[in-house]
Order: C-alpha cells, then sequence, then structure tokens
C-alpha cells in the first residue's frame, strides 16, 4: 500500500456530483441552469458545463483499446502516424512533379496531384519522375475519367517494372459528389454506378495500395453543414458504395478497404477531434453488418482538410490560426492523413511561401508537439469520451433517415441532402452577420489600413471546356461564411478603384468618458467590416463644438457616441444642428435607448448602431445610400 499517496488523497475527499450541483445552483442565484450553462451546438447536442467520470461508464466504446473493434481509439496500437500530404494545383506535369519533389524533400509524406490533363503514359511519366514509390503514398483527382487514368498507370506500372504493393494512394473518384456539386450525373446513374464496381475491380486486380474510391464528406461541411450531418452523409455515401459494389459481386473485404473518407475539419475544436471518433465507430458498425471475413475491413480509411467554409480573405494571415488549431483536431481524432490548405487560397494562387508554411504547420505538430508519439492522445477525456458518443448518437440517427429515404442517391435526387444544408449554412452565416459567432479581421477587428483588390487572382476560364448542362438535380453550393462581408468590404475598394473618395465616418463624441469611448470602438470595428475611413476623436467639450467638426469633415456618416442618458438631451440637438448643415448627411446614433427611440427618428436620427445589430444587413444598407454598387 502507498501510504504516501493514500495521505495525501486524504486531504482531498471526493464530491459527489450532487455537491457539485448543489454548488452551482447557489452560485447562479435563481438564474436558469440550462439557459446559463448549457451549451446548445448546431448539432442539437447538449453540452454540460462540466463531465465526470460517471458519464463515461456507460459508454459501449469504452471497453476497446486502440486498434480494435469499433477502432474509436483508431486503427494503430503503437503511435498515432499521419501522413503530412501536399496538395498541388498546377495541371502541367512538369511543374507538378517539380512542386512534388520539393514538398517531398522538406517535409510531407504524400502529394495529391491534379490529373485533369493527364491523358498519355508519357505524360504520367512526366507526373512521377523521380518519385520514390515506396516512401510516399501518390493521389490523384480531377482526372476526367477515372478507369482511363487507372489504366493509364497499370500500363506505367508495367512499363517501369514497378511492384503493384510498392504504389499507395487514392482516386478522388466520387460520383455522388460530383451528382450534388453538378447537379447531374457524369454519364449516366447506371454508368456512373457500374464504374464504382469496375474500379474496385481494379484495385483487386492491378493495384491494391490504391483506395479507388473517395467519399468527399468534406462538401458537405464547405457547403455550411453541421458536424452530425457531414458525418451522417458520408456515412450514407459509403454505404451507398458498398451497396451497389457487392450487388455486383465484390465482397466486403474487397469493397470496404477501397474506399478513403475525406472530411474538412473547423475551428470546433473538440467537436471536430469527436467527430472522427465517432466516424470509425459508425463505419465499422456499418460494415460489420456484411460480415467481412477480416476485422482489418471495418477499419476507416481517413483522410482530413482544414475547412473552407470559416476562412477569410481579409486579414488572411489569421487562416493560418485557424488552420493549426483545425490540424490539431484532425491529427488527435486520429486522421490518417492531413492537408492543410494554405492561407491565401481564397484569393489567389497559393506560392512557395504559403504552401510552406502550410505543410511546416504540420510538422511542427509531429516533430516539436510530439503528437505522432500518443496513441490517441484524447483517451480518457470525459468530455470528449461523452462527445464522442453523443454524435454517434445523433448521426447514426440521421444516416438511418436517409436509408429509410432509399439510401443516399435517393435522398440527394430528391434534394433533401442540399436542401439541409442549405439551411444550416444560412443559419451559420446569420450567425457571422450578428457576430454571434466571430470571424477576426472580417466581422469584428478588422484591418482598417488593409485592401485586399489588387492581390485578388480571377480563376482561369478552359476554353476548351464543354458548355455546362443544365442541372437535372439541385446543386450543393459550396460557399464561405464570410463571403458576404468579403463583397461588401471589396464593392468599397472597387468604389474607390473607380474614382470615388472612400466612404467616411465620422465619430462624434461627447459626454461620458467611458461610455463614448467603448462605442466609438464598437463603431470602428463595425463600419470598418466595410473597409470605410474613421475618424475617431478625443470628445467634443459641446454640442456646438462637435457638430462644427462633423460638418467640417464633410463625413458621409456621422455617428454620434454617448450614454443613453446623455442622449436626451444632446442627441436631438446635434440632429438638428447637423441636419441643418447638412441634409445629406447619414446620422446614426450608437446604442439603442429604447425609451425615446420614437423622439430621436423625429428629432433626425437615421438609425441606430447596436450590438444587436445585423451588421451584414446594416452594411449593405448603408451601402445602397451611399450609391456604392454591391
Amino acid at each position: 500500500m502507498d501510504t504516501k499517496k493514500d495521505k495525501l488523497l486524504s486531504e482531498f475527499p471526493p464530491v459527489s456530483t450532487a455537491d457539485w450541483e448543489a454548488r452551482i445552483l447557489e452560485d447562479l442565484k435563481g438564474a436558469d441552469y440550462n439557459k446559463r450553462l448549457i451549451w446548445k451546438t448546431n448539432e442539437g447536442i447538449d453540452v454540460r458545463p462540466y463531465y465526470r467520470s460517471e458519464n463515461t461508464e456507460s459508454l459501449p466504446h469504452m471497453s476497446a483499446g486502440p486498434g480494435e473493434y469499433p477502432f474509436v481509439r483508431g486503427t494503430q496500437t503503437r503511435s498515432n502516424k499521419w501522413d503530412i500530404r501536399q496538395d498541388i494545383e498546377t495541371d502541367d506535369p512538369r511543374e507538378a512533379n517539380f512542386q512534388a519533389l520539393a514538398a517531398l524533400r522538406r517535409g510531407a509524406d504524400s502529394v495529391c496531384f491534379n490529373a485533369s490533363k493527364i491523358k498519355t503514359v508519357r505524360q504520367l511519366e512526366s507526373l512521377m519522375k523521380g518519385l520514390c514509390f515506396g516512401e510516399c503514398s501518390l493521389h490523384f483527382g480531377s482526372a476526367p475519367s477515372y478507369p482511363d487514368l487507372a489504366s493509364l498507370l497499370e500500363d506505367f506500372v508495367k512499363k517501369h517494372r514497378i511492384h503493384k504493393i510498392a504504389i499507395r494512394g487514392s482516386f478522388d473518384f466520387d460520383p455522388i459528389s460530383y451528382l450534388l456539386l453538378e447537379g447531374n450525373f457524369y454519364r449516366s446513374e447506371e454508368a456512373d454506378m457500374a464504374q464504382v464496381a469496375e474500379m474496385i475491380g481494379f484495385r483487386r486486380d492491378m493495384l491494391p495500395g490504391i483506395k479507388v474510391i473517395t467519399v468527399n464528406g468534406q462538401y458537405f461541411q464547405n457547403a455550411g453543414s453541421t458536424l452530425v450531418q457531414e458525418l451522417a452523409f458520408s456515412l450514407a455515401s459509403g454505404s451507398e458504395y458498398l451497396s451497389r459494389a457487392t450487388d455486383a459481386g465484390y465482397s466486403i473485404d474487397e469493397t470496404a478497404p477501397a474506399l478513403m473518407f475525406s472530411f474538412a475539419i473547423g475551428s470546433n475544436y473538440f467537436m471536430e477531434i469527436a467527430k472522427l471518433r465517432a466516424a470509425r465507430m459508425l463505419w465499422a458498425r456499418i460494415v460489420e453488418q456484411y460480415s467481412p471475413a477480416s476485422a482489418e475491413s471495418m477499419q476507416m480509411n481517413m483522410h482530413c482538410s482544414t475547412s473552407n467554409f470559416n476562412k477569410s480573405i481579409y486579414d488572411p494571415y489569421v487562416n493560418i490560426l485557424r488552420t493549426t488549431t483545425e490540424a490539431m483536431s484532425a491529427v488527435i481524432g486520429g486522421t490518417g492523413s492531413m492537408s492543410v490548405t494554405p492561407f491565401d487560397a481564397f484569393y489567389k494562387d497559393t506560392d512557395e511561401f504559403s504552401s510552406r508554411i502550410a505543410r511546416n504547420q504540420q510538422i511542427v505538430l509531429r516533430e516539436e508537439s510530439y503528437l505522432e508519439n500518443v496513441v490517441d492522445p484524447a483517451a480518457g477525456s470525459y468530455y470528449i469520451e461523452s462527445l464522442t458518443d453523443s454524435i454517434a448518437k445523433a448521426a447514426w440517427d440521421l444516416f438511418r433517415e436517409i436509408e429509410a429515404m432509399g439510401g443516399m442517391l435517393q435522398a440527394v435526387k430528391a434534394g433533401y441532402i442540399q436542401d439541409e444544408i442549405a439551411k444550416q449554412a444560412a443559419a451559420r452565416k446569420l450567425d457571422v452577420a450578428t457576430r454571434k459567432t466571430v470571424v477576426l479581421g472580417t466581422n469584428q477587428y478588422p484591418n482598417l489600413l488593409e485592401n485586399m483588390l489588387e492581390k485578388i487572382q480571377e480563376g482561369e476560364v478552359d476554353a476548351d471546356e464543354d458548355e455546362e448542362k443544365p442541372a437535372a438535380y439541385k446543386k450543393l453550393e459550396i460557399c464561405r461564411a464570410t463571403d458576404d462581408f468579403d463583397s461588401l468590404r471589396l464593392a468599397t475598394e472597387i468604389y474607390i478603384e473607380a474614382g470615388n473618395k472612400r466612404p467616411s465616418v465620422f465619430l462624434l463624441t461627447i459626454g461620458n468618458l467611458a461610455m463614448r469611448k467603448a462605442r466609438a470602438m464598437f463603431i470602428t470595428n463595425f463600419f470598418g467590416c466595410a473597409g470605410y475611413q474613421i475618424t475617431d476623436n478625443p470628445g467634443f467639450a459641446s454640442v456646438s463644438e462637435g457638430v462644427e467638426a462633423a460638418a467640417k469633415s464633410k463625413a458621409d456618416i456621422v455617428v454620434i457616441c454617448s450614454s443613453d442618458e446623455e442622449y436626451v438631451t444632446i442627441a436631438p440637438e446635434i440632429a438638428r444642428e447637423l441636419k441643418a448643415a447638412n441634409p445629406s448627411v447619414l446620422l446614426f446614433l450608437a446604442g439603442y435607448p429604447k425609451e425615446i427611440l420614437e423622439d430621436l427618428k423625429k428629432a433626425g436620427i437615421d438609425d441606430f448602431v447596436h450590438i444587436r445589430t445585423n451588421v451584414y444587413e446594416f452594411l449593405k444598407k448603408t451601402q445602397n445610400q451611399l450609391n456604392i454598387p454591391l
């Protein structure tokens, strides 16, 4: 018996949950427990203010170790290794090869090629020249025909006498995602689904190291879905592919290992960790129903990439902070490989600097944070273990709903998937518009001196591209939460570029020192989101002095910043004098003194800017009032 330990612990007697709850209720002093302390996520999950060991005692997955069914704790038993993947956007084979070799020399373990222009073995040779196949994995996207690409790869392997086991990687072949993004099947439903079985056969016979089908769950999140939707819809897509391939005569042990799941990772740190753990659990449950001969067939092959939905054009270096925490979530959650999108990818072609930063973010996590050396770093966390179970239950319920509709393809053709994600995207954008969700540098604390118009590169148009077919089904609209704010501020820059002066805001600060400074800061952040010039002031001694300075500034907008108590007398006086001097000026008031709103409107106040204001809608209206085209 460890008497020293017993003596130490005796000084800290255990505290029961009932005691904790009693103390919390006492501290709340009658406030509503659920409203104050329970966080209700967009996924419909209630998150408690604290978790204890008793919250995990009944969870069925807690008894499984790393590498054991249902693989919540990952598929590895001795480490947490993952591949650092670099995505190469150029479609020029020689340039892509140059970038790939450079990335692999500098820390990447795998590369993803744009295969849109690969039509001959010679082009494939240019693309893959100098690559050491046994030491890196190769991934291919954007191919016009993946069966054709598979045939080219087969010819390449035979020509160069490469052992087929040495070629590891994946194809981004995903007919369901193509249907979602384009609103049409690539050829037809029958032909596209027949290619699923064809690709499984190619893997079995030729290149067993290639995951020939990718379930792109990332598109769901990048269109605005919740984490539960992303997970459920991904599982439904995977289940559809399993069903089609096994119906075509392939065994589950041939089919399941041929699938790769690709998820997006957003900024909801702990929820994203739990999502990946729940994904492995649920996929194992689905594959188990097919009675696989090998337990390894129930393991999910997982790739993750940082989300695009929460990234910004303005203050883009903040994207580095976002992608760092997202990469941490993916690694701690047990992903098999990871792509970090460069911080500037949302407005220009990435360059060596931004690609190096993205790659080095993962290298730091591996080499300096040692996250590779710890199996399942999240294990035992009462919070994460409970979240894992909650997300799994919610996603499973949604998955069963889709199965009841006839499966993923039927749900897509009916528009259910697209409509449900569109609802969530609208809700998430509203949260950004009202600052319930803060996007640093975009809807809060903008860089007032920043101009991005000249840095934005327009996408190239392929002159050989066929005319787009009319969509037969609803499309999944990929977007970003900051699209509206970016458009507002870019509209201001375009307006200035056309020879107009930058819209200006004059802060008429007066009265109570604390209130006028606080409200001046609030207004600066508010109108800075549209790229306006802000003129702050230390405070005016009188109304006449403030009005005279405001009129002299010839500002487009004047905002009165003071306290609600002082607004009663000074705001009407300011409004009368300022409107007399400049009838066209937009006069706003910082705050919302509801008892005197009507009096202030009659006096000449045009509108009120306060913490509950929909920032985007207000700025959009202001742009229209200033005749700035959107």
